[in-house]
């Protein structure tokens, strides 16, 4: 139940108004506590730097940070309403949880909420000649912050929205999700092969349909070591299923165990990169498809995606197939495998199947299966082999 709890409020963090929420209410705590900062404020100060010096700072920064965040707001949908249509339109979610964008943004909005705030309240006479001062000094900390903000979002709307960024977001969330993979094969359970279901077991419903997202193993082992069962995962993350359909299987165990088994796996209308290293492969493969399509005929980015590819599976290659049961932290929990030839179909396919007709492309993806060849995972290295010959022979035409 924590690690779900955990899931979701990770979830939540990597949202935008999580953010701005979170630093309006710093902003506020900080102005109704700065009375209290008396003790701490030297003494003859206050008539200088006091209401009069600070209100009008304060007025200033409530309408000027109101309209540089409506504009900020407009270039970032702008951006990423550019970015979904060049590269694909699954990388909307990703872009929505950049956090420079969302840190800026959060910083804008506080700083809005902090200036509202302050003039309200001076108005309404709370403060005291020492807490105007107080004010005063969180003032001068805000304009810093801001401007700090400022000059940020300045360098990052020159890369914000561009093939270059999105790729980048994209490569940078698929190597997190298939490093998770390296160090934990099979995610810290034993490897299952796929469909493998156990003699004489219980079929695990899905609650409802839709792609599998997350599988919590720990606390699936929990649960079927009290129940003295074993529970192997009929679908691994990243795959469909419908709502009655069997997401796992059970030695054994009453419903109340399978209701809470299957509680324990998330299922969404959209995939996620939590426990899915296929999932980015893919949007880098769709992004190269669409570069490839007759409307756009960029094949220099799908030669720029593949380059992306290779050095992703080449320097983070998960062991499912190779793990050892000896390291599985939850031995009572099964795991369909992530294999290298899933990698490598979800990868390559696809970019050969819309670029067979651009010779720079094929050639570019066959020295890429090449190299993989030579990988220091032998599974990896036997699945490139059998690609690039199937690529040879013109199997995917």
């Amino acid at each position: 139940m924590i690690e779900k709890a955990l899931l979701h409020l990770g979830r939540i963090a990597r949202q935008l108004w999580f953010r701005v929420v979170l630093i309006s209410l710093f902003s506020l705590l900080a102005l109704l506590l700065a009375p209290l900062a008396k003790p701490l404020l030297p003494d003859g100060l206050s008539e200088d730097f006091g209401r009069e010096a600070v209100l009008p700072v304060l007025t200033i920064l409530a309408s000027g940070m109101l309209a540089v965040t409506t504009f900020s707001l407009n270039v970032m949908v702008s951006a990423y309403r550019t970015a979904a249509s060049t590269a694909t339109p699954r990388v909307y979610r990703l872009l929505l949880e950049d956090t420079v964008t969302q840190r800026v943004l959060a910083t804008f909005v506080g700083g809005f909420i902090y200036s509202l705030s302050a003039v309200i309240l001076f108005r309404a006479r709370y403060y005291t000649p020492e807490g105007a001062l107080a004010v005063f000094g969180l003032t001068i900390i805000v304009v810093i912050l801001i401007v700090g903000a400022i000059l940020r979002w300045i360098d990052h709307l020159s890369s914000l929205g561009s093939m270059d960024h999105t790729l980048r977001l994209i490569e940078n969330r698929t190597r997190a999700s298939l490093r998770t993979r390296v160090k934990k094969p099979c995610l810290g359970g034993l490897c299952a092969r796929e469909d493998a279901k156990p003699e004489d077991a219980v079929d695990i419903p899905a609650a409802q349909s839709g792609f599998v997202r997350y599988a919590g193993l720990a606390q699936l082992n929990e649960l079927a070591a009290e129940a003295g069962t074993q529970i192997t995962l009929a679908r691994a993350p990243g795959q469909y299923i419908l709502r009655g359909q069997p997401v796992a299987w059970a030695t054994g165990g009453g419903s109340k165990f399978r209701k809470t088994a299957s509680a324990a796996i998330d299922i969404g209308d959209v995939r996620s990169f939590d426990q899915d290293p296929s999932f980015g492969l893919t949007l880098l493969a769709e992004t190269a498809q669409k570069a490839l399509s007759p409307g756009v005929n960029d094949p220099g980015t799908a030669v720029e995606v593949m380059g992306r590819l290779e050095r992703l599976l080449w320097e983070n290659t998960p062991a499912d197939e190779t793990s050892d049961a000896r390291e599985a932290a939850y031995p009572n929990v099964c795991i369909p495998p992530v294999t290298a030839q899933h990698l490598l179909a979800c990868a390559f396919p696809p970019i050969a199947r819309c670029g067979s007709e651009a010779p720079s492309v094929m050639r570019w993806m066959e020295k890429s299966l090449d190299a993989l060849g030579e990988h220091p995972n032998p599974e990896m290295a036997k699945a490139a082999k059998e690609m690039c010959q199937e690529l040879k022979d013109g199997s995917w035409g």
